[in-house]
């Protein structure tokens, strides 16, 4: 191993020689707790520190980095308090999580590291979106995202990689190729040569380097962030390097061979860097040993400082307000909720897609860090033409269009918070959605729970059928997301919910799915005021009220439903707009409830697992005693959405409604 110092001071390699040994003696003092029950799980880094450490050293210290569960070296190396660090492997409330993640799955925006999830690949596309912010802001800086070999087989490397080069982005990627994916060789996770030859069908450039030898690291590390900056470009470095312990501690190494072991303990990082520093006389044998004993005993005190933390008390209702970050109002007064009933300029009558369009467009203005994303939404306006138009007024740095990457966009999303930046991302359809759906319900969705950081991020979904385009364009797929904690579903029916809930949730600082039924964007209209409004998130909108029957609905729901009162004029229907899936109204559902006794759920989505189900259970559960009848569910058929109208009109929840309703009159 041949190292070249360069013009680093002796100064300098003693730092460099410390901040290797660091995180060293901490695993091994973790894998003596371990063995004592003390941390229940640990992933080692031992083997690899130089990657880490190397990579962190070299970078500005408010730069962002995307790290893995092998990347100690970055979080030590980032002079993070190593007490907090302990509480944190400990379950203790005190560390970066509060007890709710486990080993590295954890971010400080203090420190500009962004938390991983155990999914891997969606670390890199986290990475796009800040250095997008970087880009847009004309910072001197780059991300850093990590990855194992093992990662590069997922799409989420290719889509990130891809994003990074048409979009020009100060990223450099890091492979850390230690030779296994937990038990699978390389030989067995990819035919190329070398990982780095990918560099060149993404249109970057890449090296291959010693992920052993520190000085290599640090100062090929240290030069691409130079061109990266320079030239606005992304860049691939392959680390070659090797686990000398299993994936994590339980599952062993008994599949690597023994020469392997010997080999690589032979290319030691710390241990062929003091031999370095020893041959160049910038540290002695007892210098070595006075630092090793000097970090054990900083170690041992920081673990006091741990083990003396009181342990957790689980209290229900911190927990659940923990899932979401606040809304802080700041200095926008005008964002304030306001009565649109008391508009200053007299409503305008405007179809659904014109009343989102002009709630994105003056959203544009109000946030000078809104960035819309989505495929084919600059010059041609989306699929729907939300956008057209918007590209002229705003430039194509806030109206991008992206490659078909859903899960890196929505990953870029992610990025932009970290930074500061508001988003507005658009799925082509709703059905496209599944592409990006670990991103939204792993990463977004429980990113504030789990350290504290916000993803404020919307992602718009053209939804529903109606027009005749099958399986994969028509599907009502909101249920999916209701399940989530952390994420926020709206779906308004009216052209005057639908500009106001889209600007409530580009003004909300979580995760916001936003669904716009298709088949109303140009079928519906109605009074919308030219004022820059909100509508509350989370409260539902009485439409109609009666005695007879209560119909819980949303979407397009609501407009079967006022069409079937103004159809049967002898029925009394009380019609509750939901709008908002998750949070529920409670309140709301509670007050029809009472009303009329008898409750009808009307959803497009089909029966089973639908959010009927669940407002079913909720009002059984909680007012039974106010119900004078079975509550009935009327949803579409538990099949596909099927392309034939005849077929499509059978399978929707209107041809049961009239049956449903009787049903329900008469019991």
């Amino acid at each position: 191993m041949l190292f070249d110092r360069k013009d680093l001071t002796k100064e300098q390699l003693i730092v460099f020689y410390r901040s290797l040994l660091l995180p060293r003696l901490i695993e091994e003092k973790m894998l003596v707790l371990l063995r004592q029950g003390k941390i229940s799980k640990w992933f080692s880094g031992i083997g690899q520190e130089a990657i880490s450490v190397g990579a962190t050293l070299a970078l500005q210290q408010d730069e962002w980095m995307m790290p893995l569960h092998r990347n100690l070296g970055v979080f030590t190396t980032r002079q993070m308090p190593l007490h907090k660090l302990f509480m944190q492997w400990q379950g203790n409330k005190d560390g970066y999580s509060k007890g709710r993640e486990r080993s590295f799955h954890f971010g400080s925006k203090e420190h500009y590291i962004c938390g991983m999830i155990s999914h891997l690949g969606p670390q890199l596309a986290v990475a796009d979106g800040v250095a997008l912010a970087y880009k847009l802001r004309k910072e001197d800086k780059v991300a850093v995202a990590f990855s194992g070999e093992g990662a590069t087989s997922e799409g989420d490397f290719h889509e990130a990689l891809n994003v990074a080069a048409v979009w020009d982005l100060p990223i450099i990627f890091i492979i850390e190729n230690n030779g296994y994916a937990l038990s699978t060789p390389t030989n067995e996770q990819y035919r190329c040569e070398r990982l780095v030859d990918k560099a060149k069908g993404y249109g970057m450039e890449g090296v291959r380097i010693d992920g052993n030898n520190i000085l290599e690291v640090y100062d090929t590390i240290k030069g691409v962030r130079e061109y990266c900056i320079r030239n606005q470009k992304p860049y691939l470095i392959e680390c070659m390097t090797f686990r000398m312990r299993g994936h994590e501690e339980a599952s062993g190494t008994k599949y690597v061979p023994q020469a392997m072991f010997d080999e690589w303990e032979a290319k030691d990082p710390i241990k062929k860097f003091e031999e370095y520093l020893l041959e160049q006389e910038v540290i002695d044998t007892h210098k070595a040993s006075q630092i090793k004993i000097e970090i054990r005993q900083t170690i041992e005190e920081e673990l006091k400082i741990a083990f003396n933390a009181p342990s957790i008390t689980a209290d229900k209702q911190e927990e659940l307000n923990d899932v979401y970050a606040p809304i802080l109002r700041k200095d926008f007064a005008q964002l304030q909720q306001v009565e649109i009933t008391k508009s200053e300029r007299a409503p305008r009558d405007l179809r659904l897609v014109d009343a989102i369009k002009e709630g994105l467009h003056q959203s544009m203005h109000q946030h000078p860090n809104l960035i819309l994303m989505g495929q084919d939404i600059a010059e041609y306006g989306g699929a729907f033409k939300v956008t057209e138009g918007f590209v002229e007024e705003f430039g194509e740095e806030r109206v991008r269009n992206t490659p078909l990457c859903e899960s890196a966009i929505i990953g870029a999303g992610l990025g932009l918070s970290l930074e500061g930046f508001k988003s507005v991302i658009e799925m082509q359809f709703a059905d496209f959605v599944t592409a990006g759906f670990n991103q939204i319900v792993n990463n977004l969705a429980k990113i504030h729970y789990r350290w504290s950081q916000n993803a404020d991020v919307v992602i718009r979904m053209p939804t529903g059928g109606g027009v005749g385009a099958g399986p994969f364009h028509s599907q009502s797929n909101e249920a999916w997301f209701v399940h989530t904690p952390g994420l926020k579903v709206v779906y308004p029916s009216s052209p005057i919910d639908a500009k106001g809930l889209l600007i409530a949730a580009i003004n909300d600082p979580n995760p916001i799915l936003f669904f716009e039924h298709k088949a109303l964007y140009r079928k519906v209209s109605g009074d919308v005021p030219a004022d820059y409004y909100e509508i509350e998130i989370g409260k539902a909108n009485l439409v109609k009220e009666g005695t007879d029957i209560s119909i819980i609905t949303y979407g397009m729901g609501v407009h079967w439903a006022l069409n079937f009162a103004a159809s049967n004029p002898n029925i009394s229907l009380d019609i509750l707009d939901l709008r908002t899936l998750l949070p529920l109204d409670y309140d709301a559902i509670k007050s029809t409830v009472t009303n009329t006794g008898k409750v009808l759920i009307l959803h497009e989505d089909t029966l089973t697992g639908g959010i009927g189900g669940e407002i079913s259970a909720w009002i059984s559960e909680h007012l039974f005693e106010l119900l004078d009848a079975p509550i009935i569910r009327c949803a579409s058929l538990d099949t596909p959405v099927p392309f034939n109208l005849a077929l499509e009109n059978n399978f929707m929840a209107l041809s049961s409604l009239e049956k449903s309703i009787e049903k329900l009159l008469n019991y």
